[in-house]
Order: C-alpha cells, then structure tokens, then sequence
C-alpha cells in the first residue's frame, strides 16, 4: 500500500464542492480485493484505536463499517479514506467527506477524504496507510503498544497544529454567518472576510483590538488604579520592589493578601491566601518567575467569576472552581484524577474544551497542606483541591451563571471593559454571591484580561453553552455589513486572459480597486504583484487577501482547477466563453466533453450570475448545472432562437445587433432592449475587424452588468480598454511604426490561431502577408497540425518555429510538423521556412518584411518579442502609395471625366477640368 501520489484541492475541485486531499494508492496484490476479506483482521481493532470511524458515514449515505463488513465493492481504498477522516475528528480537527475512485491503473485507487488543516489531513492520510498496514500485514514490529505509541504521535502532532476550542468557535460561528474565513499560520491567527472587508482575529484579539487597551490590561497596577479612578470596585494593591517590600506590603495591606506577576496569564505565578510575612516572600519568589514584576494586594473573599464582555455588552458569565477532586471514600487521590481525566471534554493544554487534571508539584504542595499524598483516600464527598487559582488552563472548571447574576455587576463588568478600552474583555471578578449586589457583597475586580478565554463559555461543566463566538463575529461584522467583496470568475479555451482584463479596466474606470489573476500576472489596481500563470488557487487567494481589494476578477484555468482546485468557495459571477480543443491528455482531460465538465466548476459555485457562450453547445449545456440567480446569455447571433426565447421570457442577454451603422452590442433586461456601444468605437476591436475581442467585450459587458456597473461605467470602460502590450500583453498588440504592421499575439490552439487569421483577413493588406507560426510542445501532435491547417493558404511566406521551452520535444520537431502539415495543405515548401529558434523567427520575420507588408508574430515569449518588435530598425523607409493605387485597392472605378486627387485632407475625385 504505497502513496505515489498526493494533491491538495483547495476549495471547490473536480471531486467535490469543499477541500479535499487525494492520494494515488497502489494496493498490489490487494487491488480489488474487498474490505470485508480482512474483516476479522481490520474492523474491531480500527474501532479500538479510531472510536470515531464507528460515526463513519459512506458515500451513498448508510453506515460504512456495516458496508464494510458486507458488501464486496467495499475497498481497502475507501477503508483507508474513511480512518484517515476519522482519524481527524477524533484528534479534534473536524472534517467531512471520505470516498475512492479507481485509477487509471488497475492496481491503484484514488483515496479522497476533506480537510480542515492541510498538515493535519496529510499527516492522517499516512498515518491510515500505516495502521491499516500494520493490522493486515503486521510484520515483527508490530504490536498493540507501537500502534498506541503511532496515534498518540499523531495525537501530539494534531496538538500542535490544530485550532483550538476558542478558534474553532469562532470559524464556526463565521460559517453559520456565511462569512468566509482563513488560517494565517499554524496557530490561530485568521482572516474572516475579503479584501478590504477582511477582519483577523486570534483567539479572543481581533483586529479591532486596540494596542493601548491590550498594555493597561497586561499591567496589573495601572489597571486597577484606572479602575478605580472610575469608582470601580478593586482591591488595595501596591507594586514590590523585592522580596522584603512584599511582605512589608502585605503587612500594611493585612493578611491574607494576594502575590502575582504584573504582567501575568493563565493563572501562572499566582498566589492566593498568603497569611504571613514568610509567606509573602516565598510567594514573591513565584511571582517574580513569571513576569517582570510583582504586585501585592487584599485578598477579596468569595468565588472566581469570569465576565465576558463584547462589544461593549456582557456575553456571558462563568463561576470558575479550582481544579480539584471529590473523594467517594474509596478512591486515593491519583485514582479520583484518573477519572476525572477520562471525561473526554478533557485534553492537554488547550486543545479540549476542559484541561487534564495534573498531579504536579503545585498539587503535591496543597495535598501536603492537608497532610495528604497521592495515595490518601479523601473520605465521601470531601473536596480536595490540586490549585488555589481556577484557571481552565490549570484543570479548573466552569459553571455557567450569565442568567443568574445581578444587574449591577453586569454593569460594573461592561463599565470596566469600557474603561480599560477593550472590545472583547474578560473580568475577574471575586463575589460570594454573583446574585447580589457587588455593594452588598464587597465583591471586587481582581484582573481584566485582554484575549480572553472562551472555553468556559463555550462548554461549561454545567449550565448553559453560550454562542460568544457569535457574539465577537456580530461585533466584527454587524448585521447589514459586508464581508465578501464581489468576485468574477472566467475561464473558457480563448480570450479569458483578455475578457479578465478588459473587465478588470471597467472596474477600476469605475472607481474600484481589483484584484486580477491572469496567465501572465497577479494585478492589484493595475499594478503587477507576481509575475507567471497566476490562474490557480495561489493566485486567487493573494487577490482575497489582500486588504486593498473591493473587486475581484478571477481568471481560472483549466490546469489549476485540475491541480488543486478554484481555491474561492463561491463567485458573484462565473462565466464560461467557449470551451474547444485545448490541452487535451493532460491533467487526465481526454476529450472536450471533460474539459468542458472541468470549466463548467466555475459557474457551478456561480451565486448571482452565470454568463455563458450561446452560440458554443458545450457551454449551453451547463445552465442547467448553475445554482446562480440569473443566466445571462452572450450570442454574437441576432437570431439564435434560444436567446430571443430567453429574451421573451425577461431574462438577461447581451447580443451583437447588426445595423446600418454597423454591428451593436445591446443589452436585455427584462424585456427592455438597451443599445449599449457600436463596436468600431471599442479601440480593442480594431474598429470591428477584431471579432474574437468584439465577442470579449461582450463578455465583459455581461459581467460588468450583472455586477451592478452603470450603462455609462460600461462604455466608458470599453472605450478607454485597448490592445496595448501594455494593457493586454500578447493579445492581438499592434506596432505600426515600421512601415508595415506587425500583430504579436499569444495563440498557442486551434482556435486562437484562427481568430487571429480571420483578423488578418479582414484587414487585408496591401502588402505580403507573413506569419511566425508554432505551437506548444506539450500539444498533441493532432493539435499541431490543426492550427497548420487553420494558417495554410492565408499567407504569403510561413516561419515555423518552436517555443522557448519545447516541453519533451526536440527544438526542431513542432516547426517540422508545422511544415509538413502546410506541405499537405497545398503550400509550397518555397513559402515555408524552418527557424527552430523563436527570437531568431522573430527577427527573420521582421527583416523580410517590407513596406505595406502584415506580419502575423505566435510566440511564447511575449516580452522578448515585444522588444524585439519595437527596438527592430527597417532597411526600407515606407513610400507614400500613389492615391490611384489606394482606391484601386478598394475596388473602386474612376468615374469618365473624374480623376484623383490627393493633398492634405486626403484622397478625393475632382472633375478633369
């Protein structure tokens, strides 16, 4: 059973709409062999060391240990996806979903199961391949102690990576809220929110957290002494400058008193009941351990109580016991801690809702206190105390009183979180009755702490669980807020790269600021932050995080969501352009049926609207895949039944309109018809002979209105978005100043390439027509002759080149192919030329052309060329063409008696005479 494979999906992917980790597993010999084979063997131990597979939950729904057992479809595979799930949930780091796949080889099996930590999930996924292993095929090693000794590995390896009970409180509490959420690190700083709506919380600090709050709460004194400037209820406190002050201090103040750090938490070098000057120094010498400086005060009498305040109001609120036992007069003491410990709220550290109960040396010294040891037998009923504080931390627990507790000790609390300046605090509060009056009492303030605990909220060991996650998410995100910025996302075989950009144009014409992934780039408000194919989840994820962005426009591609998913759980808008011949046999995409199964992800997660190609049959048929609002149709044709059938209905749909101006781009709206711009008015379109990016700024179009863009944001937008290399770099850029036109473009398909031909078309130069033509090595050799087929007999002279990076292939064996595949097509091998290399294609391109002459550039390495193009210096300075030439050129006849004339308004007839 070896792993010779592993993917990580972020986000929604091609198996399921959430996370997921794949592993390619080779079984051997044990390759279609069932689960219920080794039954004996496998299930009841599995359930002794994994208790939580006993919830596991198969596929189709019914209970899969009892699957298992019975049915013989059942797989080591699906077995090994199922432990690895529950070996998650059972270290607390909940996640969902676990299945198998077959593989493309007959003795492996893909294992699929969710994740919550990526560490975390692989790490399970070895650890079940080991177990499973280790219990049908033990060798000598193997025994009941080393599987023992691998999970608890695994345990301590969860502990220090997973999110604790406070954090996981509040990503749930993000969840029910639908507000998206992500880990920062491997402890518990996260991100909840988008872009500039991102907020970021650690535990119980959010990034509202004011700093200044943070400093008076960590120093005990000046805390207290602000407190009590406001009329607060504190206690006598003093600062100790050594171990004789301390007692001298105590003294004045009056035993019993208080020693603990200045700066302190979780209890740690508190010492409480201090009833003699001996004792004050001692306990200085603990104090001082844990922080920078020792603080006395009066000893408050009654109990501990935790009062949560957020946002100004009290939450919740919590009695706190010290960690200690109950005798049953029986049980010694380390017998009683041993239950106690078996309550399974209970971990190390944080890691649990309670803390393990510990016979340490702070015990051992309360124990010797009451003449006790670990081997005394308290007598029934009798509480024993292991620590003086109730820190949860400590092994103490909780009793909820939030319902219980008087009005004016609410107050008291919410003033003092007030005071101190805090927007999540907690206050320590000692009272002898939380149900009266803090004036009644003499109850007091003992410590304010910034960050505070939830656990005891969360789960008390009695009363009511509040929801102070919920609480801390309203404050961050009150009802009415945003916590998403809108996203689009596209992706299609051609013009995604441009339609990405041209809408990314739109917005920030409209005043936004966005994040942009691209084939080329990560852009934040136009401006380049990575370079490379950014169109992954990577990508995505730098556009969502970053704290500037309220737009994002997300190209996606199709190796990415192959690869490890969209890494976004959901879109505003997804949008599908075209779905052709491209990459096929990579990435296990075979055929364009599953391409199109593997871009169609993209408006699966489509929330308010799915723009699709109306005129490509294999994006029409994922609108009945969409969950999203609205469907917007794109249809270059004015006729396409089912467009006028969806436009009769109300629905949206943008179309190209033919008219005696020329061809319009027009949206539907709800039975309105709405003239948006001619499209010889968008620089992009090269005055309408540019149809592939007529059809992008449609696209963007749909896109920018389903956003909620202005009709004039729109226009502006497309009217100000041209070819530029430096507003589209290797998209159809033009250089004129040679005296011939050069077009250097990125096709690298079919498609692309034949976009770019009819352009050439349509532009018709007076000149030779010259093209530079290849295509990527990782191609199939089908692919490459298909875009020779789609250049053959459109050009004068053919330069047939490799890229860069021939991917596998020799230099010379994509440029040879091209070659004889023009050959075939009927082109003569005098018009075709051999240059392996790009950069020298490109230049022998630009050296043979000429004056009036159109040169076609393909190439991979945009940059380069682009300079190459602009830096080159023409042997041939461009002549003027006589004005009879130009007309003649359009087909036009002098009229008898007419003739040309030519000055500087241009070109015109003017009668003989």
């Amino acid at each position: 059973m070896q792993i010779v494979d592993t993917s990580v999906y972020v986000g929604p992917n091609i198996y399921a709409k959430q996370p997921l980790i794949r592993l390619t597993v080779d079984l051997h010999r044990r390759a279609g062999k069932p689960v219920s084979d080794y039954a004996d063997d496998l299930i009841d131990p599995l359930l002794t060391f994994v208790p939580t597979l006993a919830d596991a939950v198969a596929e189709d729904g019914t209970q899969f240990l009892e699957r298992a057992r019975t049915e013989a479809d059942c797989t080591l595979g699906e077995l090994m996806a199922q432990v690895a799930l529950a070996l998650q949930n059972h270290a607390g780091a909940p996640a969902q979903t676990a299945f198998s796949r077959p593989s493309s080889h007959e003795e492996e099996v893909e294992v699929l199961y969710g994740y919550e930590s990526r560490d975390i999930g692989l790490e399970a996924g070895d650890v079940a391949r080991d177990l499973i292993l280790d219990l049908i095929a033990p060798d000598d090693e193997t025994s009941q102690d080393n599987i023992a000794e691998m999970l608890e590995d695994f345990m301590d390896y969860v502990d220090r990576r997973a999110l604790g009970p406070s954090a996981l409180a509040l990503v749930k509490a993000a969840e029910d809220r639908d507000i998206p959420w992500v880990r920062l690190n491997d402890a518990s700083l996260i991100q909840v929110g988008q872009g500039r709506f991102q907020k970021r919380i650690e535990a119980a600090l959010s990034s509202q957290t004011s700093q200044i709050a943070t400093e008076i709460a960590s120093d005990k004194e000046l805390c207290m002494r602000l407190l009590g400037d406001l009329g607060l209820p504190v206690p006598d406190q003093r600062y100790a400058r050594d171990r004789e002050d301390a007692a001298d201090l105590a003294d004045r103040i009056g035993f019993p008193v208080v020693l603990k750090p200045v700066d302190g938490n979780h209890g740690r070098g508190v010492v409480v009941n201090v009833e003699t000057p001996e004792d004050a120094m001692a306990a200085y010498d603990i104090a001082e351990a844990e922080g920078s400086g020792v603080i006395v005060e009066s000893m408050i009498p009654g109990d501990d109580h935790r009062l949560l305040v957020v946002d100004g109001k009290l939450v919740a609120a919590a009695k706190r016991m010290p960690g200690h036992v109950v005798g049953d007069g029986s049980s010694t003491v380390s017998e009683l801690v041993a239950k106690i410990n078996e309550d399974p709220r209970r971990g190390k550290g944080h890691e649990n809702m309670l803390t393990l109960l510990e016979l340490d040396d702070a015990a051992d010294r309360l124990l010797a206190e009451k003449g006790y040891d670990h081997g005394s037998v308290p007598g029934d009923g009798e509480v024993v105390y292991l620590r003086k504080t109730a820190n949860l931390s400590t092994g103490g627990t909780a009793i909820d009183v939030t319902d219980v507790m008087h009005p004016d000790n609410r107050t008291m609390a919410e003033r003092a979180i007030r005071g101190v300046g805090l927007d999540i605090g907690g206050v320590d509060f000692l009272t002898t009755d939380i149900t009266k009056s803090y004036r009644e009492t003499g109850g007091a303030i003992c410590e304010v702490n910034a960050g505070p605990g939830l656990r005891m909220h969360l789960s008390p060991s009695e009363g009511t669980s509040r929801d102070v996650g919920g609480a801390i998410m309203d404050m961050l995100f009150p009802e009415g807020s945003n916590s998403r910025i809108p996203v689009a996302a596209l992706t299609g075989t051609n013009g995604k790269t441009t339609t990405a950009r041209m809408l990314a144009h739109v917005l920030k014409m409209a005043g936004h600021t966005v994040g942009n992934t691209s084939t080329d780039a990560v852009y934040i408000d136009g401006t380049m932050t990575v370079k490379g194919d950014m169109t992954g989840p990577t990508a995505a994820s730098m556009v969502l995080r970053d704290p500037t962005v309220d737009m994002a426009v997300l190209e996606t591609a199709r190796g990415g969501i192959v690869r490890a998913g969209l890494g976004y759980a959901h879109c505003d808008v997804g949008a599908v352009l075209n779905v052709t011949s491209d990459h096929l046999g990579l990435g296990g995409v075979e055929t364009v049926d599953e391409l199109a199964e593997v871009k169609r992800l993209v408006v699966e997660v489509a929330k308010n609207a799915a723009v699709l190609n109306a005129d490509d049959i294999q994006t029409l048929k994922m609108a009945e895949h969409t969950p999203a609002k609205h469907i917007y149709y794109v249809s270059a044709q004015p006729a396409n039944p089912l467009v006028r059938e969806h436009i009769k209905l109300g629905k949206h749909a943008v179309v190209l309109e033919q008219g005696l101006n020329g061809d319009q781009i027009v949206i539907y709206d709800n039975g309105q018809q709405i003239p948006l711009i001619w499209t010889h008015l968008i620089p992009a379109t090269l005055e309408g002979k540019a149809v592939h990016n007529v059809q992008n700024a449609m696209f963007t179009t749909a896109m920018a209105y389903a956003l909620g863009l202005t009709l004039d944001q729109i226009r502006n937008g497309l009217r100000t978005f041209d070819n530029s290399f430096y507003q589209s770099p290797g998209r159809m850029n033009v250089f004129d100043e040679h005296g011939f036109r050069v077009i250097l473009d990125y096709g690298h398909n079919e498609a692309a390439v034949g976009a770019m031909v009819d352009l050439v078309e349509r532009l018709d130069p007076m000149g030779k027509r010259i093209v530079c033509l290849t295509c990527p090595g990782d191609r199939r050799d089908e692919d490459v002759r298909a875009i020779a087929m789609k250049a053959a007999g459109k050009f004068d002279h053919y330069i047939c080149h490799s890229d860069d990076n021939p991917r596998g292939r020799e230099i010379d064996e994509v440029p040879e192919m091209l070659k004889a595949t023009l050959i075939e097509a009927g082109v003569s091998e005098e018009q075709i030329q051999v240059v392996p290399s790009e950069e020298n294609s490109v230049q022998t391109g630009l050296e043979m052309a000429r004056p009036h002459d159109l040169l076609l550039i393909f190439c991979d390495g945009i940059t380069r060329s682009w300079k190459q193009i602009i830096y080159f210096q023409p042997k041939e300075s461009p002549k003027p063409i006589p004005p009879e030439d130009v007309v003649a050129a359009q087909g036009f006849d002098v009229p008898e008696g007419y003739k040309l004339f030519s000055d500087e308004r241009g070109v015109r007839i003017v009668r003989d005479d």
